[in-house]
């Protein structure tokens, strides 16, 4: 019974990232937001603002979208989740709700602006 309890928790172990790229995952939501910024094509910068979307909130996130995909699924649950700082936390939960507003327009200029925004206020929250 002993072994079984530890292969269950072993089980556990690799079921989830043993380790999250926080960093990775704020990088990937920077470059995203900036190709969203970008783009002239508007559902195309919707798409890759909401990929920093995902990237932020991650698959249990309010505002994550699967249909748009996550390029950050294999490094973590989102950056938000990820962090342990509380003061990170904040400040990135307050910048996916500002992108999502962004992903949600359907004015080009409106997305590109909030894109940039996002772009800048992930590198100045690393």
């Amino acid at each position: 019974m002993k072994k079984l309890i530890m292969l269950a928790g072993a089980a556990a172990l690799f079921a989830t990232p043993a380790l999250a790229d926080l960093a990775g995952e704020l990088a990937t939501a920077q470059t995203h937001a900036g190709m969203a910024a970008t783009q002239a094509d508007i559902a195309m910068a919707q798409k890759h603002l909401q990929h920093a979307v995902n990237c932020l909130v991650g698959p249990s996130g309010t505002g994550f979208d699967a249909s748009a995909g996550n390029p950050c699924g294999k490094a973590g649950n989102g950056a938000i989740a990820d962090t342990t700082d509380a003061a990170q936390k904040a400040k990135l939960t307050k910048i996916a709700a500002s992108a999502k507003t962004g992903v949600g327009s359907t004015d080009l200029a409106t997305v590109q602006k909030a894109a940039k925004d996002t772009a800048d206020a992930v590198a100045a929250a690393k």
